[in-house]
């Protein structure tokens, strides 16, 4: 792979392990710092060094490696919550009695049928300044005490710890808090708050207001509920109000990321864009003005879906592409999304653990590496055969590149995923840029009553079709055993495999059937281990026959 002779993809492997390492070994900062100083040192004496003597360069690109594992483990200790000594979880009181708690709304979570959910930041507790995020469920009632994001809260109640599953096979609810580093929640009444009349006016807050605003306008051209809820989803990201059967139905089908804003839906956002900004010539000046109206359009969408992680990392990785195409480098897209993942990471190395993280970059570079390969395997004669065989490859190459991680995760696979794909694309591109009309015009005033009768219909055709494949639930395979050893064996053998595909040869073909060998043992392991427990308690049994 080409791509690994570039520099920077050196430093962010190592940057990534640094990051991956600081995560599981939790290692001292003091120790870090005094690592990172000291191969630093080392680095600066062979930048000089390398000038005179070119046989360095190997350990000079070995040090800078070394300077940049560091890094990453520096970085992940320095943006965690829990090691500062303002965070509230080294508050042990606050979660063995009921204290007084100030906290702000952030950003508001989807309700169950008990509570409504947000994600608040800590101000207070018992006038002692904390920091950090909590999740605070408010519990439905009729009082008229209306809550809105940007409200100071004051509550007395017990900081309740995020509790793990017991089940190893079932997600993990407290490590995926963790992961985005809220550490316990809080219940309460709405008749237990008093909630401050000074509004914290953030970023945040206006865009909670805009995206209200929306809402209103679109209610007011009588836009379906269910229906509008999916656009809101589909266009902004907010699947707070989604009903749970249609969740089913996309889950069913195997199109879950189409209500997740993720790559697919900025990258439609960037090409409707580029479609209205076509007139002005590629000149230096025209490129340039092309890039700053990408980048401002990108950055407003972001604020109007309300500043959520996936939106933000969709956001930044484009704004990357764009920059990289207006600079002429189309060539080095791998390149674009290694200095976009080193950006995002600096920031949020948190990030790295997060599954949305994981499934948008490991299908956007699958879709740039694999499917290339996959669309030259057979040349259709007619554009009708090309669409289809292009969005198959398309299809194919993104779900190689994500099924270990989906299976690791959710431990199902949605058999039909590829027809339900091909089907609803052609769709799915006149929603996404009616939509985008819709929403931009529902930011000022309502929408005309046309416009949203077309793009209501065409959604509720979408969920008609998505819930007709997903009546065929026997497609759908639940509950495969996937370990971390599967997860990291399956990925080398699709290495390989695809590498040995591109261009085979006699080592390629080696290396190929030694993955399959390593995968064999993965499953020989596992099942090794899962007979033990198994023989023990047969053991104990006997024993306590023999006893009686």
């Amino acid at each position: 792979m080409k791509v690994l002779d570039f520099p920077l993809a050196k430093i962010t492997i190592s940057f990534l392990l640094g990051i991956i390492v600081s995560y599981y070994v939790k290692p001292s900062i003091l120790t870090a710092v005094i690592f990172l100083i000291s191969s630093a040192i080392v680095f600066c004496c062979l930048y000089f060094l390398v000038a005179k003597n070119k046989k360095l360069n190997i350990i000079f690109g070995i040090s800078t490696s070394i300077v940049s594992f560091f890094i990453g483990i520096i970085t992940l200790q320095l943006q965690t919550d829990s090691y500062q000594k303002s965070n509230y979880i080294n508050s042990k009181v606050a979660f063995e009695k009921p204290q007084l708690i100030t906290f702000t709304l952030r950003e508001k979570l989807k309700s169950n049928d008990f509570n409504d959910r947000y994600v608040a930041i800590i101000n207070q507790i018992e006038r002692k300044t904390y920091t950090g995020r909590i999740i605070v469920n408010i519990q439905k009632d009729s009082t008229k005490n209306k809550v809105i994001l940007g409200n100071t809260i004051r509550v007395k109640t017990i900081l309740q710890p995020n509790t793990s599953s017991k089940n190893p096979n079932q997600f993990d609810y407290a490590k995926y808090l963790s992961n985005k580093q809220i550490y316990a929640q809080v219940y309460c009444r709405k008749s237990e708050i008093t909630i401050n009349k000074n509004i914290k006016k953030d970023i945040w807050y206006y865009s909670s207001r805009l995206h209200s605003r929306i809402i209103n306008n679109l209610e007011k051209a009588h836009f379906s509920k269910d229906e509008m809820n999916v656009a809101l989803a589909l266009i902004l990201g907010q699947q707070q109000e989604i009903s749970p059967d249609i969740i089913k139905d996309y889950q069913y089908s195997g199109t879950t990321h189409v209500l997740s804003v993720s790559g697919l839906h900025v990258g439609f956002i960037m090409l409707f864009i580029n479609f209205i900004l076509k007139p002005i010539p590629n000149t230096r000046k025209g490129s340039f003005i092309k890039l700053i109206s990408i980048l401002i359009s990108l950055a407003i969408f972001a604020v109007i879906s309300g500043l959520s992680p996936p939106v933000l990392r969709s956001v930044v990785m484009f704004s990357f592409l764009a920059i990289g195409n207006h600079l002429r480098r189309s060539g080095n897209i791998y390149h674009t999304l290694l200095v976009s993942i080193l950006l995002i990471l600096l920031f949020e190395p948190y990030f790295l653990f997060d599954v949305g993280f994981q499934l948008s970059y490991l299908a956007l570079f699958f879709i740039l590496w694999l499917q290339p390969i996959l669309k030259n395997l057979w040349t259709p004669k007619h554009k009708i055969s090309t669409y289809i065989w292009n969005a198959l490859t398309v299809s194919f190459a993104a779900q190689i590149g994500t099924l270990p991680v989906c299976l690791y995760y959710f431990h199902q696979f949605p058999g039909l995923f590829f027809v339900t794909n091909i089907i609803i694309l052609p769709l799915l591109s006149f929603i996404m840029i009616a939509g985008i009309i819709v929403m931009i015009l529902a930011v000022f005033y309502s929408p005309p009553v046309i416009l949203v009768v077309l793009f209501e219909k065409s959604i509720y055709l979408l969920n008609l079709m998505i819930h007709f494949v997903a009546t065929f639930e026997s497609f759908v395979i639940r509950d495969i055993s996937f370990n971390f050893y599967y997860l990291v064996t399956i990925y080398l053998l699709i290495i390989a495999g695809t590498i040995w595909l591109n261009k085979p040869s006699f080592n390629k073909t080696i290396s190929l059937l030694i993955t399959i060998i390593i995968v064999q043992i993965s499953f020989i392991y596992t099942k090794k281990r899962n007979r033990e427990p198994t023989r023990i308690n047969h053991l104990q049994r006997q024993e306590k026959h023999f006893d009686i």
